[in-house]
């Protein structure tokens, strides 16, 4: 049955990982909330700068806001934004002076207080919108093959958390024996190796990631101190420096506390061990809380202890289950109560999860609208549902333990194939021992052929008759291709064996199957745990909309334009000046002033205005104008039938044959 689960747990390994590299660059945790002048606007003077509202803090360098005219040439002084009041969220740069009229693209990459890249762009217009405007490149930072790889890293990262931090707590608060056992001695150092590697490999990649998203500057010394520089920096940093520390708790772990034998001794390097290692499990959940969601927001003094104690959970519960999985597949035998105290460490884990969660959620989400609404919401309820099904499959898990205990005592062990080894009298752990050696060692014996422990004891002294009875069995001169055909023979028997009194126990192999499709859950769970660390907070992302929203509505207004004309006759120079109010689709009103270089109203025998939406291919729409006073024409009820950047053209004349038509471009809508 292992050999077909364990196919599968590598698929949702992989699946889990499809759905990490999947999430891109959706880390925009500062949203822009608005601006000054505002997006798609139309002012009549150039501003002498551009400033920007985010939803949170962020952090910028001299590149962070640019301001392109439409040919595409920077036109801001090139100067690291200035912070515009205390909260540290609005940000403006300098313009040059002299701009001229036409369409000004702004482009920002900043990174926001919880260490995600925030890139992108939009257009307002000086005078009117010209028929081009900047060509920004898409916003590599965050995304592409460097954006791919940094997930993985932080994949990775939490993986090897979790694996070393419960896997040692496996080993001290529920399996001390297993300090002994190869395969768990294993599991945490290969975790240590990985958590480390993955720390590196994220500490390279900030800058990229954050920045240009170029995989070259990777190996760009410039690039990496601007790096160690950052909160984010200063946490992987941190984390590296706790990982030495780990590293000595590993070694003491697996050395001395793995051969201390003298009950006193052990107790004392418990204790020691455990202060220790709680120091440095949570100094390491810190960085993550230090750095991430948890470290900006709403209730940041809170939130962050809860972040590290919602981490520490994790690592116990999940952790502990990955190790307890080892343990059963790998290791030599697990005494069942090592499995009941993990049972009781993994409910007490899984309150403290329950509670620190609904406090995060709260935190994060704020509304029943922001939890089905938002990205992180839903995916937010796809974690739930997955924690959801851990726990119902745990249970099972727990009354497969109950039946054991039942069955045999609570002092009984579980072998790594299955069978049954008699656990000793409480207390004598000298004994428990014995006995798992000496199974483990007849396992041994039985695969290579030889006599197990006990077993042909005349033959293993050397007494007389031993030499003559192997003799009596071996040929003089033996096959060498036979011995070894009789080996595979013998070792083939004793799987078979051993596999036939592992399936001839149910609850034992209930136990191994509920223990790996629970690991094979939380795979999954940690990776969507992953993506949500990479996803704006359905909090922030409303917010973000009511403000785009109010910015929208702030925009709505009437439409202004000056447009000056010159017919060439007598009397033939002046400006037109209209207003289109509300200037939204619907019904509009359209007022038209003419006027002289004096700025005196002008009186003139004809004036048309038509509207174009060339993008859709609508009009002339002409307006039906109305003289109402000298200068002044008016006219209702003109349909604006859809939003858009509208050509509107002004044909005036001021005599018999002195006739021009001018046009202007406006944001309608």
């Amino acid at each position: 049955m292992a050999a077909r689960l364990l196919p599968v747990l590598l698929a949702v390994l992989l699946a889990g990982l499809a759905v990490l590299a999947g999430a891109g660059s959706a880390g925009a945790h500062a949203a822009l909330t608005g601006s000054d002048p505002q997006q798609d606007s139309v002012v009549e003077q150039a501003p002498k700068e551009v400033a920007l509202t985010f939803s949170e803090q962020i952090a910028v360098d001299e590149d962070a806001i640019r301001v392109l005219d439409p040919a595409g040439n920077r036109v801001d002084t090139e100067e690291t934004p200035r912070s515009l009041g205390s909260g540290g969220a609005q940000y403006a740069v300098k313009l040059r002076a002299g701009l001229p009229d036409g369409t000004f693209t702004v482009a920002y990459q900043v990174v926001s207080a919880d260490s995600h890249p925030v890139a992108g762009a939009f257009t307002f217009s000086i005078g009117a919108p010209s028929e081009t405007s900047a060509a920004v490149p898409d916003q590599a930072s965050g995304g592409g093959a460097v954006g791919a790889l940094y997930g993985i890293a932080r994949y990775l990262s939490y993986a090897g958390f979790t694996l070393l931090v419960g896997g040692a707590a496996f080993v001290l608060a529920c399996w001390p024996r297993g300090a002994g056992v190869r395969p768990m001695q294993r599991l945490v150092a290969f975790s240590w190796v990985g958590l480390t590697a993955a720390t590196l490999a994220m500490l390279l990649l900030r800058g990229p990631y954050a920045g240009s998203g170029k995989l070259g500057d990777v190996v760009d010394l410039e690039v990496l101190g601007g790096v160690l520089e950052t909160k984010t920096g200063a946490a992987l940093v941190s984390r590296l420096l706790l990982l030495a520390a780990a590293a000595l708790f590993v070694a003491v772990l697996f050395g001395a506390y793995a051969r201390r034998e003298d009950p006193k001794e052990r107790r004392d390097l418990t204790f020691g061990l455990t202060i220790g290692g709680t120091v440095v499990a949570v100094g390491l959940a810190a960085t993550w809380a230090m750095s991430e969601h948890a470290s900006t927001g709403l209730q940041a003094g809170i939130a962050m202890p809860v972040d590290v104690l919602h981490l520490l959970a994790v690592a116990a519960w999940l952790g502990g289950l990955t190790a307890l999985l080892v343990a059963l597949y790998r290791g030599p035998t697990v005494e069942r109560a090592a499995v009941r105290r993990f049972s009781r460490v993994a409910f007490g884990s899984v309150v403290v999860l329950a509670l620190t969660g609904l406090y995060q959620s709260w935190r994060q989400v704020g509304s029943w609208s922001a939890l089905t609404g938002t990205s992180y919401g839903q995916l937010l309820l796809v974690k739930v549902g997955l924690v959801a099904l851990l726990v119902a499959v745990a249970g099972l898990s727990r009354r497969w333990t109950g039946r054991l205990g039942e069955a045999s005592g609570e002092t009984g062990a579980l072998g790594s194939e299955g069978e049954g080894v008699p656990a000793p009298d409480s207390g004598d752990g000298e004994r428990a021992e014995v006995v798992a050696a000496t199974g483990e060692a007849s396992e041994r014996a039985e695969a290579e052929g030889r006599p197990a422990a006990g077993q042909g004891a005349e033959a293993e002294a050397g007494a007389p008759g031993a030499e003559s009875a192997a003799t009596a069995r071996v040929p003089a001169q033996t096959d060498p291709a036979r011995e070894a055909q009789l080996r595979r023979q013998r070792e083939a028997a004793s799987a078979a064996t051993r596999k036939k009194r592992r399936d001839g126990d149910p609850e034992r192999s209930g136990l191994r199957r509920s223990v790996l499709l629970e690991a094979g859950i939380a795979v999954v769970v940690l990776a969507v745990t992953t993506v949500l660390t990479t996803t704006e907070p359905g909090r922030t992302e409303e917010e973000a909309a009511a403000g785009t929203s109010a910015s929208a509505a702030q925009q709505q207004g009437p439409v202004s334009l000056s447009v000056p004309f010159d017919t060439g006759g007598k009397d033939g120079k002046g400006t037109v000046l209209l207003d289109v109010d509300p200037g939204r689709s619907g019904d509009n009103a359209l007022h038209v002033y003419v006027q002289d270089p004096g700025e005196e109203p002008l009186d003139v025998p004809e004036l048309k205005v038509a509207l174009t939406l060339e993008a859709q291919e609508l009009g002339p729409l002409t307006a039906p104008l109305e003289r109402i006073s000298e200068g002044h024409w008016s006219a209702t009820g003109v349909q604006i039938p859809l939003a858009g950047s509208w050509t509107v053209a002004v044909t005036v004349r001021t005599s018999d044959i002195d006739q021009v038509t001018v046009s202007k471009n406006a944001r309608i809508g």
